[in-house]
């Protein structure tokens, strides 16, 4: 079978002839293959063979060998290594390094389609890949030109790649599996909080109609006792009349005792008129909330897990580094006609059923704005207050770093009531509440404190592992299940730590962070007042991207991921009537 790239003897006998005595102890290593022996005209040093005329002047036309370095006749070895082969087998491919045909079991590979990419037997050849139609090479003929070459190399690159991809897969699929375990973790411990919440709920209900019986069995004793009491004087009374009747005295003394005893049976009648009676006592029985009753009875499960939305598995690793683009929606006035001065929110939280929570310090009150109605409820301090959290579905805690106490606020849709506090032992400014625990930051002493919810410190970070200072001036703190984040105006950085306490990393160089708020994949926004700005970073903190520029002083900052809306309040010196709004903007 004729296969592309064979010489003819014939053809060359010219150039065999002309071949001096000498040139032939030297020969070209390529037409050797095919029997044709012909003296050599130069040498690649990249396949390291001897070549012939012919050969020498074809050899970098083909695109993989373009780059090979060839040497003349005059420059090229002498010696010619007559037990050494090309870098590839040019042998037959055949014995134990022979690979079987995928088709044909019983063939080995020996050919090459590069019309079609694929390798071929001999059986392929004939049958799907005639020489007629399609660019076949004989393996051997061509190997040579492949180690070296820009094909090989690439393909080294793209073994590489691929499995650094395999590996970064396993990688963060490992991380997600981790994040998933940590979020069920959590999910159960909220499952834990939701059902303490519902006994805690019921036990109210369950007290208040005790009660109520207490209260009437308690009334129902006191007008027997009344009763008892009244009548039993009224008796006594009647029968002592009744025996100074039944003495024997004179006519006009019985006579006188007589009209006494009727006078008393007329003042006791009218006594007794107003006693109560069995007709102000009654029965009672249980009547169920047969709403609640029948909510018990459908309801299949106490809750459900649902799925958090994932943009992206792996990729981008830094979330802040992908644009997002925001538009400005509404302004919201916070301002009361009860304000004495301007607004000064320091403090954002958003709850559900689109209720927003702020801290207005100048005004040493929490207000409670309906996001869609613009309605305000107000609740006044004896002290400024900085920042606010959400403690559970119905209370807030609220820092006042004035008089050093942390304090908890009850709320519903329709009022604020203050409930306990805790006195601790600084400047309490940022506040971030997780799964029963908070993170305090504290201006003076600069430092963090995590602690429960009664107060009982776990954890305080004030000096690295050298004994110096973390902090300067922190102002507020974020958190979620890994991380807290803290910003901090004096070291003009925002710094990451774990639950335990330790320094995992910071983002450095922002001119004045001031309020931070999570996203749900991890990055965080901060508020920089001196750039007029809003940056997203990375949870790894080692990206930051602005999303907002031109925002008039930014101080507090808020995201709702149920609505994709950013939060943000001003503090400004020549346009105070801007502090009084909050502005909304939304995720384009």
């Amino acid at each position: 079978m004729a296969v592309p790239g064979k010489k003819s003897s014939q053809k060359l006998s010219s150039t065999l002839s002309r071949g001096g005595a000498e040139d032939f102890n030297i020969f070209c290593e390529q037409c050797d293959k095919d029997d044709i022996r012909l003296p050599a005209f130069g040498y690649c040093v990249d396949c390291e063979v001897h070549l012939c005329q012919t050969c020498f002047n074809t050899h970098r036309r083909p695109k993989p060998l373009r780059h090979h370095q060839l040497l003349d006749k005059d420059h090229m070895p002498h010696k010619q290594d007559l037990n050494k082969s090309l870098k590839s087998t040019s042998g037959p491919l055949d014995g134990d390094s022979a690979k079987p045909c995928t088709k044909h079991t019983n063939e080995v590979i020996k050919f090459y389609c590069h019309d079609h990419n694929v390798l071929l037997c001999n059986v392929c050849v004939t049958l799907e890949h005639p020489t007629t139609s399609c660019h076949v090479d004989y393996i051997p003929d061509i190997s040579g030109q492949i180690l070296g070459s820009t094909e090989f190399k690439e393909t080294l690159k793209d073994i590489g790649k691929l499995t650094e991809e395999c590996g970064q897969i396993t990688k963060d699929l490992k991380q997600r599996v981790d994040k998933s375990t940590i979020s069920l973790k959590d999910a159960i411990v909220e499952i834990a909080n939701f059902r303490t919440e519902i006994n805690k709920r019921l036990d109210e209900l369950e007290m208040e109609v005790k009660n109520t019986a207490i209260t009437i069995q308690h009334d129902n004793n006191k007008k027997l006792k009344t009763t008892e009491t009244t009548c039993d004087e009224i008796n006594k009374s009647l029968q002592a009349s009744a025996d100074t009747l039944n003495t024997d005295k004179k006519t006009d003394h019985l006579f006188i005792d007589l009209k006494i005893a009727q006078q008393l049976i007329l003042d006791y009648a009218k006594i007794t008129t107003q006693l109560q009676t069995s007709d102000d006592i009654y029965e009672y029985i249980f009547k169920p909330n047969q709403a609640m009753k029948k909510l018990l009875q459908n309801e299949k499960s106490i809750g459900t897990l649902r799925k958090k939305e994932l943009k992206q598995l792996a990729q981008p690793k830094n979330k802040a580094a992908v644009p997002m683009k925001m538009s400005t929606t509404r302004n919201i006035d916070a301002q009361t006609s009860s304000d004495k001065e301007y607004c000064w929110i320091t403090g954002i939280t958003v709850a559900p059923k689109n209720q927003l929570f702020v801290a207005d310090n100048n005004n040493s009150s929490i207000k409670m704005i309906d996001i869609n109605s613009g309605a305000i409820k107000q609740l006044l301090l004896k002290s400024q207050p900085w920042d606010i959290t959400i403690v559970t579905r119905d209370t807030l805690a609220v820092t006042l770093p004035g008089i050093k106490t942390i304090q908890f606020i009850s709320f519903s849709s329709k009022s604020f009531s203050l409930k306990n506090k805790l006195k601790v032992d600084g400047d309490c400014c940022g506040i971030s509440h997780h799964l029963g625990k908070l993170a305090v930051a504290f201006t003076y002493p600069a430092k963090l404190q995590i602690m429960d919810l009664k107060g009982n410190l776990k954890i305080e970070v004030e000096k690295d592992s050298n004994g110096d200072s973390i902090f300067s001036n922190p102002n507020y703190v974020t958190t979620n299940s890994h991380s807290i984040y803290i910003s901090d105006v004096g070291k003009k950085e925002v710094i990451w730590f774990n639950w335990q306490g330790e320094l995992i990393g910071r983002n450095v160089d922002i001119k004045r962070p001031f309020d931070i708020s999570l996203l749900d994949d991890g990055s965080f926004f901060v508020s920089d007042d001196w750039c007029k700005c809003i940056y997203r970073v990375s949870g790894d903190c080692k990206d930051r991207t602005t999303i907002l520029e031109n925002v008039e002083d930014p101080q507090a900052v808020c995201w709702c991921p149920e609505t994709s809306t950013l939060c943000v309040s001003s503090r400004t010196i020549l346009s105070r009537e801007r502090d009084n709004h909050i502005k909304l903007y939304k995720v384009v």
